[in-house]
């Protein structure tokens, strides 16, 4: 009896050692509770975001949600991000990273990966906006999808629903567009893009790990 009890122990023991191991290397932390917007900062229209089961709705005038919460001090260089996503049909919106908080306007600083599968705006869900732009929809309207951002030096890789749609590594020296000159890879947080009334996005389950510099 003895050692069938010490064999049960020595079990229950390895078993809890493999789930903290696989909890403690997974890395994936969640910056969103699903109930408020703690760590989270709204600049001009901080009516446009609202909480409704557990996701985040952006629905209204221009807006952006910046995450300002206390993993990595909200400020990432190398990362993985991923969210789960819904647009209704005619919405737009984006995803910023390597941004930071400002009262108004469209984030200056950072890339803004596309949310947006069926807006009159051909640009599409994944792309790095103006830079490595998507021009097929990889997702629908109304479907929950996976939107994973992969940042490793001046490389960027964007997956829906796991298949990539971008990667796009840096060059040195690079153009930008008229208007977007900070659009380059640095450090920074996050932010989820109100765009207009007509436009309405979810997000919900919203994760990051962060990687090595």
């Amino acid at each position: 009896m003895k050692n069938q009890f010490a064999l049960g122990l020595m079990a229950i023991l390895l078993l809890a050692s493999c789930a903290t191991s696989k909890n403690s290397t997974s890395g994936w932390v969640s910056i969103f509770d699903g109930k408020t917007f703690n760590g989270w900062k709204v600049n001009e229209h901080p009516e446009t975001f609202s909480i409704q089961d557990g996701s985040i709705v952006a629905n209204g005038e221009r807006a952006h949600l910046f995450y300002t919460g206390p993993l990595a001090d909200h400020d990432f260089k190398n990362f993985e991000f991923k969210a789960q996503v819904k647009t209704m049909p005619n919405s737009n919106s984006g995803i910023y990273f390597h941004t930071m908080y400002q009262d108004e306007g469209w984030p200056s600083k950072g890339y803004e990966v596309q949310v947006n599968n069926s807006h009159s705006d051909w640009r599409r869900t994944g792309g790095l906006y103006a830079i490595d732009d998507v021009k097929e929809a990889p997702a629908k309207d109304n479907v929950w999808f996976t939107e994973h951002i992969i940042v490793n030096g001046k490389h960027v890789q964007v997956l829906i629903d796991g298949k990539k749609v971008v990667d796009y590594t840096e060059p040195e020296n690079p153009e930008r567009p008229e208007g977007m000159k900070d659009r380059l890879i640095s450090d920074g947080t996050f932010a989820l893009q109100g765009h207009d009334p007509g436009s309405k996005v979810f997000f919900k389950d919203i994760m990051v790990k962060v990687l090595p510099d």
